[in-house]
Formats: structure tokens, C-alpha cells, sequence
């Protein structure tokens, strides 16, 4: 046998090697998706309780110390590592496949809000003044789903995962508080994911690349003096229309974000292009000085540099210049910044695993919210998710931060089910 048939003999075996290998790649995919979607139907009723264990006892930013111990015992059962000398009451779950492959983050913020707005569950917070009123405790039910799925297909995961569990999102601390930290850095993550259940129906899962909500600002105005109350009524009056900015006849600042004419999920959505700004500024005397305060939210970064001086000029043109001292941001929080590669590879991903169309684009900026994730993308390729929470045939409206928030609990399973399937895949 002469030695061209050896070799052509021997690329042959390679080749079919290679396919073999594929192939029993595939079928190990396919069975651990199979696998997610079943271990997550088995687990659901103990998430559901867990949920409303977080949400009966919930904790302020910076006291989560018995949300922490509950997470570590649902850790410790899975026989997961885990740190908690990241940041405050933060603990972090450690996640190792049996294959090599990538440094994959799963974050899930842990605070509860200061409020006592109405709750119509049936198992109500039982700490008064606190409340899960944004949807936390949903965020950490899903984040234990993930890990316990994902430990029970170990032997063919690729990569390690690390559950985040992040306290004080709410004060816009926690996340920055874990980026600097040291023990943290060494993980060297590849990529990071996280959710925020919402208002749209639930287990619908909308996403887009890049910025996710406008640039929440704080404006401040210093006074030598005290103005009237109607001085700054018409001041603030002629400075908020000298600045808001929205498609013509349409009012971005009114919650509207599902409507299928005018919301997130349509391309011509009145929510990507925009500058809202507080109707009511806030004013105050601290040591014989008079501020005027107020919130704002612009969609495009090129214009936030205009902001200062439009105030500016509006205060020259109206006579009070000789009475301010100074006019700046005393809020300036990143926003979220959706890697777009990462976007769209993960949508591709679920719409091949769930089906095409699975997950919904979002064509806008998201007004009033914010989210402090946006620090570990600052740092890390991420993509940050809505996860729809409403029911409305039921009268479950998951708006954050209002009356009655109420979440359908069943968001919960298409949260573990799709995001277990994202970070396995993305684990190879």
C-alpha cells in the first residue's frame, strides 16, 4: 500500500473520528436540554415556595443576612461551592462542569424595597416597611433553579458557572461593591447574564443590544436665595420644556411599554427616542442655600452633554444667573449596555432551542428604571433580560415599584427552563 493511501486512509479516519465526536456532542446537547426542561417541571413547586418564603421575609439593601443563610443552605444541598467575602451579605455559588470551557456569570439581585404599598398575595411580607415590590425574590427563586438544573447535568457541562447573588441593587451599591473586589477579579468571567421580571405577560422574554433603559440623571440647582413658589414653578417650567423631547403627539413619560401600537416590541415603539424629565422638581434650604432638584431620562448618549448648558442658558435668559452658583448632575448611574454580540448569539440560541420568535426584540429604552448589573458590564461582555411577570386575564400586573405588584409565579419556570438552556450552550 503506497503511502498517498495511507494518508488518504487516515484523513478518512480523522474525519469520521470528528464526525463521531459531533455527533455524540449533539445527541449530549440535545439530551441535556431535554434533561433542563423536565428537572425544572420537577423542581417548580419547591421554587414557587422559596420564592414566597423570600418574599414573606424580605430584607433591605444591606441587611440580607437571612436571605444570605437561606441561599447558602440551598447551595450547600446542591454540593456547590461557594463564596461570601465578595461584598456585604453577597454570596456567590461556584458551579464546575466536568468539561473545560468558559467562566460564565449568573447574576440575581437579593434587596427588598422600603414601602407598604398594597400586597394582594396571600403570603404578605411580615416585616413592616419592607416589601419584595420589584421582584427580587423572583430573580433568586430563578438563579437557585439555574444552579440546581445545571448541577444535576454536570457531567456534561462545559465551563464553570457562578451564581451571583448580589445585595443592595436598590441603593446602586451592590454590583460595584463585587467588581472591586479582589477575590472577585481572580474569577475572570467571560461573559455575565442576569433578568429583571416586569410588566410584560409572563414568560415572555424581551431583549435588545446595547442600552436597555435611558440615562437616569439627577439635575441640581444651587440659589443664593430662596425663590418663590411661583418663581419655581415657571422656571422649572420653562426648563423642563426647553429640554423634553418625544415623537410628536406621543407622552413616553406615561407608562405604555406593552402597548402593541406604541411599545417596546414595536420598531416604531415612542420609546426610543426621548428626554423625560420630572414634571414636580424637588426644592429644599440646607445652610442658607436653595436647591432645585429633578429627575431626567435621555435615550441617546450624544445628548447628554447638552443637558447642563440648555439649563444654563434657560436660567441666563430669564435673569437669574447672578443668583446661581452652580448648576451639574448629582446623579450620573451607568445604564444598562447589553453586549450586542452576546445579544444576538443569545437570541439565536433560545430561538433554536425554544423555537423561532421565542424571545421578543425590544425596539425602546425603558423609562424610570435602572439597574446597577450595569456595573459588571462595564467589566464583563454581559446581556441583561426582561422576563415578563403579568397575568392580565388573572389581574397580575407586574409593574415594579407600584401598588399591588403582583408576579405569575409561572415565570419562574420559563425562567430556570430558558436560562438554564442559555448557559449551558454557552458553556462550550
Amino acid at each position: 500500500m503506497n503511502k498517498q493511501i495511507l494518508l488518504a486512509l487516515l484523513f478518512v479516519n480523522i474525519c469520521c473520528t470528528k464526525q463521531i465526536i459531533y455527533a455524540q456532542e449533539k445527541n449530549n446537547e440535545i439530551a441535556a436540554q431535554e434533561s433542563i426542561q423536565l428537572e425544572t417541571d420537577k423542581i417548580f413547586d419547591k421554587l414557587v415556595q422559596i420564592r414566597r418564603d423570600f418574599h414573606e421575609n424580605p430584607e433591605l439593601a444591606g441587611k440580607e443576612k437571612r436571605t444570605q443563610e437561606l441561599i447558602k443552605k440551598y447551595l450547600l444541598d446542591l454540593g456547590l461551592q461557594f463564596e461570601t467575602n465578595i461584598y456585604g451579605y453577597g454570596v456567590i455559588g461556584i458551579l464546575e462542569g466536568t468539561k473545560k470551557g468558559k467562566k460564565i456569570g449568573w447574576r440575581a439581585d437579593m434587596d427588598a424595597l422600603p414601602n407598604d404599598f398594597p400586597d394582594k398575595s396571600d403570603f404578605k411580607s411580615k416585616i413592616k416597611g419592607v416589601q419584595h415590590g420589584c421582584g427580587h425574590d423572583i430573580h433568586m427563586a430563578i438563579a437557585l433553579g439555574i444552579a440546581e438544573v445545571l448541577a444535576k447535568n454536570k457531567k456534561t457541562l462545559h465551563g464553570t458557572v457562578y451564581f451571583i447573588f448580589q445585595p443592595e441593587e436598590e441603593t446602586f451599591k451592590g454590583a460595584k461593591g463585587i467588581i472591586e473586589n479582589k477575590i472577585f477579579a481572580k474569577y475572570k468571567l467571560d461573559e455575565i447574564y442576569g433578568l429583571h421580571v416586569t410588566a410584560l405577560p409572563a414568560g415572555q422574554i424581551m431583549v435588545k443590544p446595547n442600552e436597555m433603559f435611558a440615562y437616569q440623571k439627577e439635575i441640581e440647582i444651587e440659589f443664593k436665595n430662596r425663590l418663590s413658589g411661583e418663581e419655581v414653578k415657571e422656571l422649572t417650567s420653562k426648563i423642563r420644556n426647553s429640554l423634553v423631547r418625544s415623537n410628536k403627539g406621543s407622552k413616553p413619560w406615561e407608562i405604555q411599554s406593552i402597548d402593541s401600537k406604541i411599545g417596546l416590541m414595536n420598531p416604531n415603539t415612542i420609546f426610543k427616542d426621548y428626554l423625560i424629565v420630572d414634571e414636580n422638581f424637588r426644592t429644599y434650604s440646607k445652610n442658607n442655600v436653595f436647591y432645585v432638584n429633578a429627575e431626567l431620562y435621555e435615550t441617546d448618549a450624544a445628548r447628554l452633554k447638552n443637558i447642563i448648558p440648555t439649563v444654563e442658558q434657560v436660567i441666563r435668559d430669564n435673569n437669574y444667573a447672578s443668583q446661581v452658583l452652580s448648576v451639574k448632575y448629582i446623579k450620573e448611574n451607568p445604564t444598562v449596555l447589553n453586549n450586542p454580540n452576546l445579544t444576538s448569539i443569545s437570541i439565536n440560541t433560545l430561538d433554536d432551542i425554544y423555537g423561532k420568535g421565542f424571545v421578543t426584540i425590544n425596539y425602546g429604552q425603558v423609562p424610570y428604571f435602572n439597574d446597577d448589573f450595569a456595573y459588571f458590564q462595564q467589566k464583563i461582555p454581559g446581556v441583561y433580560f426582561l422576563l415578563g411577570g403579568s397575568n392580565f386575564e388573572k389581574g397580575i400586573i407586574a409593574m415594579n415599584h407600584a401598588p399591588n405588584f403582583e408576579v405569575d409565579e409561572e415565570c419562574i419556570r420559563t425562567g430556570v427552563k430558558a436560562f438554564s438552556s442559555l448557559l449551558f450552550q454557552r458553556g462550550g
